[in-house]
């Protein structure tokens, strides 16, 4: 009788053991992230406390192109940032320039001594560029990926409700136009030909 009641005892323990490591989450408060965490407040916060002040340290563009050319590695080290290892590398970057064409998705902007023309988005502003290229945020101050993707979310939505909209109904070809903002570049890719600069700031600046 020794012997099945250990047995018995041993599976009961089991039972209890993984019952109390299993719990279950509604589908919604995972996808949510955080109940106490907010993404609105922090990127409202971000954006005026720790990005628009660093925005006078963005690299010209036409010196961080010139210094691609002869040393990408500096260039890279000095210039760009990421939150994780790999190729993928953001860099916040300032120019000025004529426009050569305004489409539905982006303006054109021809940029003494750079060519091609540069492209700054109007339409598809996703992803981390502006999040991650000013270096400013830390992501083992976020408890999970959910908050730190929702930051990145909420500070393309400021982008494309107050960058956007009134440099766009305004702008047209032949203005010239400061700009500061975010490009994407694979250091061991690099391609230079089409970049794509997610805005943080606009001015249509004709004499």
């Amino acid at each position: 009788m020794r012997k099945p009641l250990r047995y018995l005892v041993f599976l009961l323990l089991v039972a209890v053991l993984a019952y109390n490591s299993v719990y279950f989450k509604k589908l919604d408060e995972v996808k949510a992230g955080s109940a106490s965490f907010n993404a609105v407040k922090y990127a409202s916060d971000f954006w005026n406390t720790k990005l628009i002040p660093t925005l006078n340290k963005a690299v010209e563009i036409n010196s961080l192109l010139s210094l691609l050319k002869t040393d990408k590695e500096k260039a890279f080290k000095d210039h760009s940032h990421a939150l994780g290892i790999g190729n993928i590398r953001y860099f916040l970057i300032k120019g000025s320039g004529v426009v050569t064409d305004v489409a539905e998705n982006q303006v054109s902007v021809q940029i003494e001594g750079v060519a091609p023309d540069i492209n700054i988005a109007t339409e598809y502003i996703f992803g981390n560029a502006v999040r991650d290229a000013s270096g400013a945020i830390d992501i083992n101050a976020f408890s999970n990926s959910m908050d730190f993707n929702n930051v990145s979310a909420e500070i393309n939505k400021i982008i494309r409700e107050k960058v956007v909209p009134p440099f766009k109904s305004n702008v047209k070809k032949g203005d010239h136009v400061d700009f500061t903002g975010a490009i994407e570049l694979n250091r061991e890719h690099l391609q230079t030909n089409n970049l794509e600069v997610i805005p943080v700031n606009l001015k249509i600046t004709n004499p």
